[in-house]
């Protein structure tokens, strides 16, 4: 299945988080928090103004986003847990590596 956002929305996909601290301790799943940091999959065509023109989103497939602990909605999408998201909703872009 493939989701296409409406909107001013976007489909995030939560990355997965590192699961051993600096000094070597391991930390079980269920201790971990959900990361904060997901790759954007699809946008949405932009918001509309009063007059009907589309405002485009600053954010494109395959960026790197960070947002808030308990934004957007999750949806499982073929076994995946995806976030729907307002724009607004994303902090940042990481830019580099």
């Amino acid at each position: 299945m493939k989701l296409r956002p409406l909107h001013d929305r976007v489909i995030v996909k939560r990355l997965e988080q590192e699961t051993k601290t600096a000094s070597g301790i391991v930390i079980p799943d269920n201790a971990a928090e959900k990361p904060d940091q997901g790759e954007v999959l699809a946008v949405g065509p932009g918001k509309r103004t009063d007059k009907g023109d589309f405002v485009t989103l600053n954010v494109k497939v395959g960026d790197r986003v960070l947002f808030g602990k308990y934004s957007g909605q999750a949806v499982k999408v073929d076994g995946d847990e995806l976030l729907v998201m307002r724009e607004e909703d994303l902090f940042a872009v990481v830019e580099g590596k």
